[in-house]
């Protein structure tokens, strides 16, 4: 029997990296496209790559979703028989900055890849999974959002992502293509970009523990999320393309907490208490309690948290959580990793991380 073969966009990144293990571990062959200016940008990938057992299972590609010609050339060579589009400009802030170089990424860069596989005469064979984004929801017109939800995106990454979320529902409708859309809500992990929230609170919380900050700046620390691990979300996405059509379904959690709540479970995780003082861009962080063996360098009272409006988008999302019903229903899904544990797991990689630096 041969053995499936998967092409993954956005290989080097959270998603495609733990998604390369997981299907790696399914006895796929995969197949991975990386930008050139990637090259230095394995990290994540580098076992995977280097591990002799891979030699023949797991290759690399250089491409680009916005170059077509380069995306149809790899899908004609590989003829894979699913493809994960999981490459994005995925950060929400800088989608204000960027918002052209954003959307050829993000939307065009989904049409290429679906166009190619119906140029290629691919439409029965190859089947497309789309990675799709909670802030689709934006000003939520539901309490917990569902498939049914009307989307009502806030920033030019969601919009982008809302193209293609349409775009790969309107080639499954029109050619009768399997292409599906996996709306996730946030996911995290230890291998999270560095410029995300909740990365970027575990490295700092790391970093002043470790002598080489004082504070974390941050901006509103009052959103809600629905935070699940990335390990689970992945599985997830498979699952829908082993799904007997294409259809579309919210990954999430179900549950729900602020920035705030996960800053201050971050600095229980290490022992250490901390209270809030003042309000608006004045309110602050404040050490409470910790160990003073432990922790030599810490003061009581010290602050740790500021609230800058340099890290306050242009427009805000306050508010997100997933009801995955149909994921569960259907394919028998439901997320393994408690905030807790995510937690632990993404303090102690940072913590591992400061030390051996230092």
């Amino acid at each position: 029997m041969n053995k499936k073969k998967a092409l993954i966009t956005g290989i080097t990144g959270q998603d495609g990296s733990y998604l390369a293990e997981f299907l790696l571990n399914k006895n796929y062959i995969v197949h991975g496209i990386k930008r050139k200016s990637s090259s230095y940008n394995t990290e994540r990938i580098d076992k995977i790559y280097e591990n002799k057992k891979n030699k023949n299972k797991f290759f690399l590609h250089y491409g680009d979703l916005v170059d077509s010609g380069s995306i149809l050339e790899i899908i004609k060579e590989i003829k894979p028989d699913e493809i994960y589009n999981l490459a994005a400009q995925s950060h929400v802030g800088v989608s204000f900055k960027l918002p052209n170089y954003t959307t050829q990424v993000n939307a065009i860069g989904t049409l290429n890849i679906l166009d190619s596989i119906k140029k290629l005469k691919l439409e029965k064979k190859v089947k497309f999974y789309q990675a799709s984004t909670s802030e689709l929801f934006g000003q939520i017109q539901d309490r917990k959002q569902s498939e049914r939800t009307k989307f009502y995106p806030k920033s030019p990454y969601a919009s982008s992502k809302l193209f293609a979320y349409w775009i790969t529902k309107n080639y499954r409708e029109s050619y009768n293509m399997f292409a599906s859309n996996g709306i996730l809500f946030n996911h995290e992990s230890p291998r999270r970009g560095e410029t995300f929230v909740t990365r970027k609170i575990t490295i700092g919380i790391s970093r002043i523990i470790n002598r080489l900050d004082n504070c974390l700046y941050l901006g509103n620390i009052y959103a809600l999320r629905d935070w699940g691990h990335a390990k689970d979300y992945v599985e997830m996405c498979w699952k829908v393309l082993q799904y007997k059509k294409g259809d579309d379904f919210i990954i999430a959690t179900e549950k729900q907490y602020s920035v705030k709540f996960f800053i201050e479970k971050c600095f229980q995780y290490l022992g250490i208490k901390i209270s809030w003082k003042g309000k608006g861009l004045k309110e602050k962080g404040i050490i409470k309690r910790f160990d003073k063996k432990k922790y030599p360098n810490l003061k009581e009272k010290m602050v740790v948290v500021r609230i800058d409006k340099k890290y306050f988008r242009p427009n805000e999302v306050d508010n997100l959580i997933g009801n995955s019903t149909k994921a569960k229903k259907v394919l028998n899904w439901k997320p393994k990793t408690s905030i807790y544990k995510l937690i632990a797991e993404m303090m102690e990689s940072d913590l591992k991380l400061f030390n051996k630096k230092n």
